[in-house]
């Protein structure tokens, strides 16, 4: 049975851990031996620690052998994206700069899976900074997608979409600050989830845009993303964005919700972008779904959609600029050698040449200029009224329906390389996901079909704060297909 443990739901293993019918160690040991079969060929990891999973697993073993199980993730391994602080192991976000780093304490959501007991698995390759779309911008190596390793598994958070779709994880964490969550969820054929800005803590989360990021969940199933999701929200005191909002049962909220017909919106902008022919025959038949399904279907506006890539790349690499300031080649990061600088300035220039890859350096260099003296008011300033405008856009469409359906992606999965020379063009891929970071309203994208075998996610957005009715939105439609059933034959 063990092989097969790698595959089930988080929420199947959980019933099996608690009947006695497999040990956390037993279902840990399965994660490890399927990561080590299909590791070279996906490359989801820059690094794990065998020794310290199946350490965590036997101390679950222990705690539901005296009766003392503290969740429903009490024994699951979860993977981590390599941008969150877990304390004593490499902190390195993909990149160069922070190479040798060991985080000497532990993000808030990651205090929160310990204490539901869940086996924390790995650290998952990423793009540098979460600066990308197809996590070839890592210092460390490309990671494949599990459908085709000849393509991409999408960005930043390429390592963790792998991870779940190849069966090296049940669960994993990510973070979405343009779409870096939904966009590889949809590529690789998972579940992932943006929660509202403000739901999960950013405390422990290395910085690149600090008024976009979100860590979200990344599962086979949406009931999966619900449990993971429930265990890292919440208030915390040491991040001065996170909300005083009540975090629900979201399991128990989706499934009170679900013969509910709603009133789902399709914003007509989506829909005139150049999307993929092949990848919007499965959107549109989802969409035709919740029509068959008794849900109003009604066209919205979002008129100034057309601005958000713009608005994104402005504010993004500017609070990318401001953040990465810190990495200077003096206190805790890669510090250049093997020259002889005149003075600090020389080190730090040396330090960030050597340390930063041409993407983040690209990004510095633009969120400088548009912060810069003659020019913040031209492009920061401007773009920060146009984000108010975008999120205007969509508290008047909530006012009409209850959610919106989009494509998640133009296209599925391209293949490597194609985009790496042309930076525009791997920037649009994100056009779907971006606003929702903007407005900051939660987004969730699923599998919803295949082209040319490849996945295409149908996306979700929600209104803020009501994770629990997008989760039910997009579970009605998992439960009447079999998407999370499918996997990769690697």
């Amino acid at each position: 049975m063990s092989e097969e443990l790698y595959y089930k739901s988080a929420r199947e293993l959980s019933g099996l851990l608690k009947a006695g019918e497999v040990s956390a160690v037993e279902l840990t040991q399965s994660i490890i031996g399927r990561t080590k079969a299909v590791e070279e060929r996906v490359g989801a990891f820059n690094s794990y620690d065998e020794g310290d999973a199946v350490s965590q697993a036997e101390a679950s073993d222990q705690r539901r052998a005296a009766g003392e199980t503290v969740g429903a993730l009490d024994g699951i391994p979860v993977g981590i994206k390599d941008v969150l602080a877990v304390k004593d192991q490499p902190l390195t976000c993909s990149s160069k700069m922070l190479e040798n780093f060991i985080s000497p304490y532990d993000a808030t959501c990651i205090q929160k899976l310990k204490q539901s007991g869940a086996v924390l698995w790995g650290r998952l390759n990423m793009d540098e900074f979460a600066m990308g779309s197809s996590t070839e911008n890592s210092a460390t190596h490309p990671t494949s997608n599990p459908w085709n390793l000849n393509c991409v598994p999408g960005g930043s958070s390429g390592g963790s979409a792998a991870a779940v779709a190849a069966g090296e994880a049940v669960l994993t964490l990510g973070s979405d600050t343009g779409g870096s969550i939904r966009q590889p969820a949809s590529y690789c054929g998972v579940v992932g989830l943006k929660p509202t800005y403000g739901r999960v803590s950013r405390f422990g989360l290395a910085a690149f845009a600090s008024s976009l990021d979100q860590v979200g969940p990344m599962a086979r199933s949406v009931e999966d993303a619900a449990l993971l999701l429930q265990a890292i929200s919440g208030h915390d005191l040491r991040d001065s964005t996170s909300f005083r909002a009540e975090v629900p049962d979201f399991s128990k909220s989706f499934e009170s919700l679900k013969g509910k017909k709603w009133k789902l919106g399709l914003p007509k902008e989506y829909f005139e972008k150049a999307l993929d022919s092949a990848a919007m025959e499965p959107v549109q038949q989802a969409i035709d779904f919740y029509r068959e399904l008794g849900c109003e279907i009604k066209e919205v506006s979002l008129p100034h959609t057309e601005y958000a890539v713009a608005v994104y790349y402005i504010i993004a690499t500017a609070e990318a600029s401001s953040n990465l300031a810190r990495y200077d080649g003096i206190r805790y990061t890669h510090r250049a050698e093997n020259f002889d600088p005149k003075d600090s300035v020389d080190v730090y220039n040396q330090s960030r040449a050597e340390g930063f890859g041409e993407e983040v350096k690209r990004r510095i260099i633009l969120g400088t200029y548009a912060l810069s003296s003659g020019y913040y008011d031209a492009y920061f300033l401007k773009a920060q009224k146009a984000r108010t405008l975008i999120r205007q856009d969509f508290e008047k469409a909530y006012e009409e329906v209850d959610a919106l359906l989009t494509p998640t992606s133009p296209s599925p999965a391209f293949e490597k390389g194609a985009k790496m020379e042309d930076p525009l063009s791997m920037y649009l891929s994100d056009i779907y996901t971006i606003s929702a970071n903007l407005a900051g309203i939660p987004g969730m994208s699923l599998p919803c079909g295949y082209s040319d075998g490849m996945p295409v996610g149908l996306q979700i957005l929600g209104k803020p704060f009501r994770e629990e009715e997008m989760l039910a939105i997009g579970q009605v439609f998992e439960d009447a297909h079999d998407f999370k059933n499918q996997h990769p034959e690697l």
